[in-house]
């Protein structure tokens, strides 16, 4: 992401979509301790992962919303998942 946020803040749109719950991705959310985000931005970080059959605790998917949460404004996140979580789990599931 550190090498990325430059690109992904140059795109003209309303919010920003990325993986932040996947093992490989978790850590990233530091960034934002660095990086400004931009005026009338949000981000939508993926919370929830689609790497894993898994369900993650929900207590760690709060943990990860308030670590963004707490860098750019409760008010400009949108909680996500990683990506589609079809056919990773059950239907019921997902």
């Amino acid at each position: 992401m550190r090498d990325i946020v430059d690109v992904l803040l140059a795109v003209k749109c309303h919010a920003y979509s990325f993986e932040a719950g996947n093992v490989r991705h978790e850590h990233e959310w530091k960034v934002w301790q660095d990086v400004k985000l931009p005026d009338g931005k949000l981000i939508m970080p993926g919370v929830v992962s689609h790497a894993t059959n898994v369900v993650e605790h929900p207590e760690l998917v709060a943990e990860r919303i308030t670590r963004f949460a707490d860098l750019v404004g409760k008010e400009r996140v949108i909680a996500s998942t990683d990506c589609g979580l079809g056919g990773r789990v059950h239907s019921q599931m997902a």
